[in-house]
């Protein structure tokens, strides 16, 4: 090895820090392939709930509580927000996450599975029967009590969980079956928005939402006059809607779904613009390209790259880098801390009393049972009566284990508890019952979809 280095140095071939695999890729690359992968996001949520639990039921409970709830402040000259750690991921990093799902449903909406009426009719269908079933049932265990404000909870799917289980069993589920639960989730996800929007909102500033629809109306005109620097739809989006937002007493979130909306989907190339573009710089970086100068010595080929860099962008619409951007930091980065934080329940001697409370029985039903029941009466009627077709190459016992599936709450169920508990006894009751009915939904789901593929492989 040495002599060929010193070789390659004598021929006027130096090598340079681009040229052979870095050292670090053998650690780099493994990881960098379990994020883009659909288990991902599930696996990480399960670990850091584990981690949660165990952390908070530990002899160091009280440091778990103590960090949470740690404030933090960002001070503009003389003013100041301060917030605990607990409400900056609750506030702030979830709004990002919201901002996805806007990104998500923006796309289904237009290119997706929700783009016409015959599509989306069964997604919507079965998010809308999968949410009403849930309250109803939560509602008929808390009618009249101090819980039932909490009706909300269980109408929730969680996205990265319920996908990342189905793609463990990989070519074994049919593609529509996947296809049919990522739609239904964003679905679910754009009416749990709705409902926290108009029934878990507390009192509004109308001033400070006044501010808010200016900077929306900035972002909307961005778009309209063919703004593409995502920089711009950063500091309007951040700087002005999400803060008028948090101000205004309407939850934060909503700011991250409304300013998604204002995303441009149109790119600054179109795809025959691009090829020619994308044709004159290759054949122009032929031209110089020398093969035994070092990439740095070759500036001209630097700056050709550059501008094939740029011409790559500009091909992809800022809808579409924003969501490559952000979907990976969301999965692996923003939900496991959400989790880390929301799901540490302390149990103790009262747990038994917490369990057959009427919170933590309301979700528990409205999860296992109400989710299933809902989406399959949904779908029934969809189809029994023409509105739309019944997914090709699903049968029944898959669907039913897609509903069942779907009835993992967890992330969106947490998020929903603390609007509609905050800081009352019941939360407990109701994260207790999230966990429980999130636990047996994920482990149910998967062994029937499980015995239905393998009963069908042998066939």
């Amino acid at each position: 090895m040495k002599i060929s280095r010193q070789s390659s140095v004598e021929n006027g071939q130096a090598e340079d820090e681009g040229t052979g695999p870095p050292l670090i890729r053998p650690i780099v690359d493994p990881i960098q392939e379990f994020i883009h992968t659909e288990a991902a996001g599930g696996i990480l949520l399960l670990a850091a709930t584990f981690v949660a639990m165990v952390w908070a039921n530990s002899p160091w409970a009280a440091s778990y509580q103590e960090l949470w709830n740690t404030p933090l402040s960002v001070a503009f000259g003389s003013h100041a927000l301060t917030e605990t750690l607990l409400e900056w991921i609750n506030d702030g990093l979830m709004a990002m996450f919201f901002f996805v799902i806007g990104l998500e449903i923006k796309r289904e909406i237009l290119v997706g599975e929700l783009s016409s009426w015959r599509q989306a009719a069964l997604p919507l269908a079965a998010a809308l029967g999968g949410s009403i079933f849930p309250a109803l049932i939560f509602a008929a265990f808390n009618a009249g009590t101090e819980g039932a404000k909490g009706w909300g909870i269980p109408m929730a799917t969680d996205i990265a969980f319920s996908l990342g289980i189905l793609s463990l069993l990989g070519a074994r589920v049919p593609p529509a079956l996947k296809v049919f639960l990522m739609a239904l989730a964003i679905a679910d996800d754009l009416m749990a928005v709705l409902v926290i929007a108009v029934f878990y909102t507390s009192t509004i500033s109308w001033t400070s939402l006044a501010v808010g629809a200016l900077f929306l109306g900035l972002l909307m005109l961005a778009n309209w006059v063919g703004v593409r620097h995502l920089l711009v739809y950063s500091l309007l989006g951040i700087g002005g809607v999400w803060l008028a937002f948090l101000l205004s007493g309407v939850h934060a979130t909503i700011a991250g779904v409304l300013a998604a909306a204002t995303i441009p989907v149109r790119a600054r190339l179109t795809g025959p613009e691009f090829l020619a573009k994308g044709a004159a710089l290759l054949s122009r970086f032929e031209q110089v390209f020398l093969p035994g100068q070092p990439p740095l010595a070759n500036r001209e080929g630097q700056r050709i790259a550059s501008r094939m860099k740029t011409v790559a962008n500009y091909v992809e619409s800022p809808l579409q880098q924003l969501e490559h951007v952000l979907h990976p930091w969301v999965m692996v980065v923003v939900m496991p801390l959400f989790a880390l934080a929301n799901a540490g329940i302390h149990l103790d001697s009262g747990v038994g009393a917490t369990l057959i409370s009427p919170v933590a029985l309301g979700v528990c039903a409205g999860l296992l049972l109400g989710k299933p029941a809902g989406i399959l009466s949904a779908v029934w009627v969809t189809t029994r009566y023409g509105f739309a077709a019944f997914p090709g190459g699903v049968s029944w016992p898959q669907l039913t284990a897609v509903g069942v599936l779907a009835g993992i709450g967890f992330t969106m169920s947490l998020f929903l508890a603390d609007l509609a508990f905050g800081q009352d006894v019941a939360l407990i009751p109701a994260k207790t019952g999230i966990l429980i009915g999130s636990t047996v939904a994920g482990l149910l789901g998967w062994l029937t979809l499980k015995h239905f593929a393998n009963r069908e492989k042998q066939v």
